[in-house]
């Protein structure tokens, strides 16, 4: 018996590891890094995800590597629910992109279809707030900078899935997009980012910087990271 409670932690634990991604500057010191990961892992019979564990080029000067190698832009890669992407700001710098994950942004939209199913014949205010928390929970997580248009495009999905929703009460319901908006106004949050940039991010949970640091973005924290 304690064999298998020991067993059924170990896999509660296995289940709860968090992914992680590391960047170097080099592609040598990855691939030595991930040898030794694995065989780190190895010494305590645990394993990497091997369909998750990739190396891939990316960063500020993937794009140009790759362009001089004939190859095509870099790769993406998926974290905690979001696609990231080498991209640019309007100056043309270097800027990471963060998008909401399409198979997870379906996925909630799905649920929420299938919810208003059941909730088609409950009094307006009711799910109208319903749909607020629904709304203001995705906001929460996914109101990023450079992911508006998801953040945008998850809102209007919700009001068009609630309008259809109630146009199938009955042959009589004349609820219309303008209702459906003005309904919007009163009960669902606007879409718009709520999380600061990462480095406006940093400097705000980290006061402490060295005296000598140089750029805001090359900054060292008193302490090491938190």
């Amino acid at each position: 018996m304690a064999a298998a409670r020991s067993q059924r932690s170990q896999d509660r634990r296995a289940a709860q590891a968090d992914d992680l991604v590391f960047g170097f500057e080099h592609e040598a010191d990855a691939r030595r890094f991930l040898d030794a990961l694995r065989a780190r892992l190895e010494a305590f019979a645990l394993s990497l995800h091997p369909d998750k564990t990739r190396i891939l080029e990316f960063g500020r000067r993937a794009a140009a590597k790759r362009a001089a190698r004939g190859l095509s832009k870099p790769e993406t890669f998926n974290f905690l629910g979001f696609t990231l992407i080498c991209g640019k700001t309007r100056r043309g710098e270097f800027l990471i992109h963060r998008r909401s994950r399409r198979d997870r942004v379906r996925a909630k939209l799905k649920e929420v279809k299938a919810k208003l199913r059941m909730r088609m014949h409950r009094p307006l205010p009711e799910t109208g707030r319903w749909l607020g928390k629904v709304v203001q929970g995705f906001l929460n997580y996914h109101a990023v900078p450079t992911n508006s248009r998801a953040v945008d495009g998850f809102r209007n999905s919700v009001l068009w899935l609630w309008l259809r929703a109630l146009k199938k009460r009955g042959d009589r319901d004349n609820t219309d997009w303008g209702r459906i908006s003005s309904l919007a106004t009163r009960y669902i949050p606007a879409a718009r980012i709520l999380h600061p940039w990462p480095n406006q991010r940093f400097a705000v949970r980290h006061p402490r910087w060295e005296p000598y640091a140089g750029k805001p973005l090359v900054r060292f924290c008193a302490g090491g990271a938190q």
